[in-house]
């Protein structure tokens, strides 16, 4: 018997007009990112005047050699992966302590916890009020203070309760339970096993949210042997902007310029280049994760 699938003229038409649209929004996504890609090798001066469209003109990588030059990018990446590491691996764990919390029904205060989560998503103390208490804490250019600021996210609390409540049944925790299972054997024996996809999810979540973050360590680092890629990196930016005074000189000022473009999209591949290595490791975890876990509010 033939089962072959017959294909009317629109079906052909819907697919080719799918593949289309898919195929510009592919390129339009991906030629942003090329773009920054060629501009960073590129003379400065072909690309302020529009000329590099889809290859390098003028290669140079004098913004690189300036970039790594400086031996405190070695450092901040050092510091910046430590950093994100611990904040990720700190903050997962909360978060599924949390969220497996919040999934039982039996939990008492359960309606109160989950309104005073909720309320912190829409208020905070502010800057001062914070940087006084850390200061109070004693955490003030300290490590600890880059690994533990903002570890929990509600958002994400809230979305590792639903996909706990999604897709582990109560029976198999009641059944834990009858077996004599604690919820400490429950959380990390049944609990964690379950959730990989929804773990690699918010280990990409925070690990990006630390990667860029650079105002905390302004804010709260003192050491400049402490500061992670991303301050060191707008350090960098800022000493090889050029000056309003440096007007008074054409050719300086040029020259200046210059080096600042060159430096701007070489930052942005330095700085990006962990998380386009690390997204592709847990990309097949998104729908999984992410759509199970939004499922129910």
């Amino acid at each position: 018997m033939n089962t072959k699938l017959v294909r009317t003229k629109e079906d052909k038409i819907f697919d080719a007009v799918n593949i289309t649209l898919l195929s510009l929004f592919t390129l339009a996504v991906l030629y942003p990112l090329y773009f920054v890609v060629i501009s960073s090798i590129s003379d400065p001066a072909y690309v302020s005047a529009g000329k590099v469209l889809f290859v390098p003109k003028g290669i140079t990588f004098e913004g690189y050699n300036r970039i790594f030059s400086d031996k405190s990018i070695i450092l901040g990446y050092k510091n910046a992966v430590v950093y994100a590491v611990l904040h990720s691996v700190f903050g997962v764990f909360l978060t599924m302590t949390a969220g497996y919390a919040m999934s039982r029904k039996d939990f008492f205060g359960k309606g109160f916890f989950t309104v005073f989560l909720l309320i912190t998503l829409y208020f905070n103390g502010g800057l001062i009020p914070t940087y006084l208490f850390i200061n109070y804490l004693g955490w003030i250019n300290t490590t600890w203070i880059m690994v533990a600021l903002g570890a929990v996210n509600i958002f994400n609390i809230i979305v590792a309760r639903t996909f706990i409540q999604s897709t582990i049944s109560n029976e198999l925790l009641e059944a834990a339970n009858i077996d004599g299972c604690s919820h400490l054997k429950i959380f990390f024996m049944i609990i964690l096993p379950l959730s990989k996809p929804i773990i690699a999810i918010m280990i990409l979540y925070y690990f990006v949210g630390k990667w860029n973050d650079w105002f905390a360590a302004l804010i709260y680092l003192d050491d400049n042997k402490k500061y992670p890629l991303q301050l060191i990196l707008r350090n960098i930016l800022i000493v090889n902007a050029p000056s309003t005074e440096m007007t008074r000189d054409a050719q300086e000022y040029a020259t200046q310029q210059r080096v600042t473009e060159l430096l701007q999209y070489g930052i942005i591949i330095v700085a990006s280049v962990p998380v386009l290595v690390m997204y592709p490791f847990v990309q097949k975890y998104f729908v999984k994760g992410v759509m199970i876990g939004s499922i129910k509010g």
